[in-house]
């Protein structure tokens, strides 16, 4: 079997044993299997969860300097419908060219991480302290994008992708029969009043987004003799830069609060699943396009995709960069029932990662 075809065979049975943020593990046990084949300098399992990092050092170890390449590991719960099969495949196929480059300018580690759909994978491995006592100098990632031209690359050399969280504003009032609800305190017009004003923070323009998509709301319970006393609304906050999200999430957050004020409710804010806009280091980008012009068809954005990733964490720390991997004009969009990742990717995901490494 040709190496290309054992990296597929990797992704299909990746694909066929998916495991859901935070229970990754057979990923982890095969990922670790495939490294140990590998021989890297250091490897450790269990990193934050269910993450996996390996070190191979330069073969110019004084002052080399330490570059890191993170893939994600985990699925949704329909399975693996957003491509981290196939970042993981590639991230694999590229231990190997690591592992078989003897003359290696850089210490390169590999990040296999978990729980990036819930934004949490990052943070636990930042937290973990590894990839700081490693000396990161840079660290780079990618995403296949489906809708752009397959093997191609996309670069944003600024803001690749937007900031956003979930949130859940309750509202607590007080039941009473439905034939007195002046004696209670029913917050459904509390609901429908912040549905609205926060559906008017709303504004996309040909440079930024700033906006919420309503999620769900919930007043009451199927019970015709009572007014309702609770009521929920839920929006996700989406923003294409940090400045503008915290303006949208405060103002939203002040607005929750006036309207339970105004009609004697309490409230009560959560927030779930926060992710930060991942600002790529711009030099870096540069770097990037120069190091696929020549071997890659490229094409520049200036606007950050709507959608979020928790590599954006990793920038808070180290200078880095995210791209874009093509997987075809025709794939269906992310998180689609139908999407499957194209195995025929993989090799060109893996050489992108081999020429940072090689012409960086």
């Amino acid at each position: 079997m040709n190496l290309s075809d054992y990296y597929k065979n990797l992704r299909a049975d990746l694909h066929r044993n998916p495991g859901v943020s935070g229970n990754e593990s057979y990923a982890h046990d095969l990922i670790v299997r495939e490294l140990h084949t590998l021989n890297p300098d250091e490897l450790y399992d269990h990193v934050g969860g269910y993450g996996v990092i390996a070190l191979w050092r330069s073969s110019q170890p004084l002052n080399a300097r330490t570059l890191a390449f993170r893939a994600d590991i985990d699925a949704l719960p329909s399975g693996h419908r957003c491509g981290h099969d196939g970042h993981t495949a590639i991230m694999l196929r590229f231990a190997r060219i690591v592992s078989e480059t003897k003359e290696r300018k850089y210490n390169i580690v590999l990040v296999f991480q978990p729980e990036e759909e819930t934004g949490e994978g990052a943070r636990k491995i930042m937290k973990s302290g590894i990839l700081q006592r490693l000396g990161v100098d840079a660290i780079f990632g990618l995403h296949n994008l489906p809708g752009s031209p397959k093997g191609s690359v996309t670069l944003i050399r600024n803001t690749f992708s937007a900031a956003s969280c979930g949130v859940i504003y309750k509202f607590m009032g007080r039941q009473t029969h439905a034939s007195t609800p002046e004696m209670g305190l029913n917050p459904g017009l509390a609901v429908a009043e912040t549905i609205q004003r926060v559906n008017e923070l709303n504004s996309i323009s040909s440079s930024r987004f700033c906006f919420s998509t309503l999620i769900c709301c919930r007043v009451g319970e199927e019970a015709f003799g009572t007014s309702a006393g609770n009521g929920e609304v839920m929006f996700t906050m989406r923003a294409s830069d940090n400045d503008a999200f915290t303006n949208l999430t405060q103002t939203a957050y002040k607005i929750a609060i006036e309207v339970a004020k105004k009609y004697g409710l309490v409230m009560e804010k959560q927030v779930r699943e926060p992710f930060r806009a991942l600002e790529n280091t711009p030099r870096l980008v540069d770097q990037l396009k120069s190091c696929f012009d020549n071997e890659l068809g490229v094409r520049e954005l200036d606007i950050p995709f709507r959608w979020s990733e928790d590599f954006a964490e990793y920038l808070t720390e180290f200078q880095g960069a995210f791209f874009g991997l093509g997987s075809g004009e025709q794939q269906p969009e992310l998180h689609n029932p139908t999407y499957d990742f194209p195995d025929d990717i993989i090799e060109i995901g893996a050489h992108c990662f081999e020429l940072i490494m090689k012409l960086i």
